[in-house]
């Protein structure tokens, strides 16, 4: 049952609305149609863009910064050259004009227009704009030539606490991914400069490898994972946008999470790890599938996915991949049905939960 126009007018007609509110419940429901509209009942939804205009103003958006940069690059070029202004300086001054164009543009389009590829395009320029400025202004040039990042941290921390500004400002939910990406390269930053640069990629997923970096990951992946699922519960119908915040943020727990066990299970090559990861990617399954987000289970295995193929080499791990594609396709046929009978078996409590289509 929904509220058609009619009601909204026979609502105004009483004096239980306003003719300003149910405008604004009317404008509501139309920005919100174009990502539910074609679903199918249960299904996740998810959207990028809501129509070309938006990639049009993606496209300025990003022959504007082109611009910005090559203009940027010879102002501070020049100070080189002549060595009469500070370089630093010069750099951090375009970051803050940087940032005071990018924040002006969002008021526009995405507080005022509330476009979604524009507000995406912005959140991925002013963090950027934010670590390139903090860069210049705090890292330290002779450290980053020897292969060392520790100066790193002070403009990851800096950069991330920008974006969380800008979030509490302009609410965009992919500005969430960045913001806990930006937690997990402060923290493996600091760590590398405790314990050392890690070797290689193994050692960022690997409990077994050197360093705590493999820990960091999978403790900052359960914290990210927390903070979703808080996301989710406030609203299991997921009609505001606290459902796609959490989205995004699954989509960075997801590959910390499952990717630290999965390929700490499949480096081993022995038969007991090999059943235990099916058994862990199982229980990952049901996890994604009572929480109903495909977002998180595709992105963890997905992840898994590509690592297994370029990290350890494709062939050892070619029956673990088939095995993972034939679980994505009966998921995906049959993911509903699975859920309604699975949801009658689990004591959590459902009211909080997406009600099972």
């Amino acid at each position: 049952m929904s509220i058609t126009p009619d009601d909204l007018r026979a609502a105004v007609g009483a004096g239980h609305l306003s003719e300003a509110q149910a405008a604004r419940l009317t404008a509501l429901s139309h920005s919100r149609r174009s990502a539910r509209e074609n679903l199918t009942a249960g299904d996740e939804p998810f959207e990028l863009f809501k129509g070309f205009n938006e990639i049009f103003i993606v496209v300025g958006l990003v022959i504007l910064t082109t611009g910005w940069l090559g203009a940027v690059a010879v102002w501070v070029g020049t100070s080189l050259q002549t060595g009469a202004v500070d370089v630093t300086g010069r750099a951090m001054q375009a970051a803050l004009v940087g940032a005071v164009i990018l924040w002006g543009l969002s008021e526009y389009f995405v507080r005022r227009r509330r476009m979604v590829a524009p507000a995406i395009t912005l959140s991925l320029l002013w963090a950027g704009n934010a670590a390139t400025g903090f860069a210049a202004g705090f890292a330290q040039p002779f450290m980053l030539a020897q292969a060392d990042y520790g100066s790193l941290a002070l403009p990851f921390a800096l950069t991330t606490a920008t974006l969380a500004l800008y979030w509490l400002r302009f609410r965009v939910p992919f500005t969430m991914a960045m913001i806990a990406l930006g937690l997990f390269a402060t923290a493996l930053v600091l760590a590398a400069a405790r314990a050392g640069t890690p070797q290689s990629p193994q050692d960022l997923f690997l409990l077994s490898g050197s360093g705590p970096f493999a820990w960091i990951t999978l403790v900052l992946g359960a914290l990210v994972f927390t903070t979703a699922m808080a996301f989710d519960m406030s609203d299991p119908h997921r009609v505001t946008r606290r459902a796609a915040q959490g989205f995004w943020l699954h989509v960075v727990a997801a590959p910390a999470l499952v990717n630290t066990v999965a390929l700490t299970l499949l480096s081993q090559g022995t038969a007991p790890a090999q059943a235990l990861l099916a058994a862990f990617l199982a229980l990952i399954a049901l996890v994604a599938i009572v929480i109903d987000r495909r977002s998180f289970l595709i992105a963890g295995v997905g992840y898994c996915v590509a690592l297994a193929g370029t990290v350890f080499g494709g062939g050892g791990s070619a029956l673990t991949v088939l095995g993972l594609g034939v679980l994505l396709l009966l998921l995906g046929a049959f993911w509903e049905r699975i859920r309604a009978r699975l949801l009658r078996l689990v004591p959590l409590p459902l009211h909080r939960l997406p009600p099972a289509a």
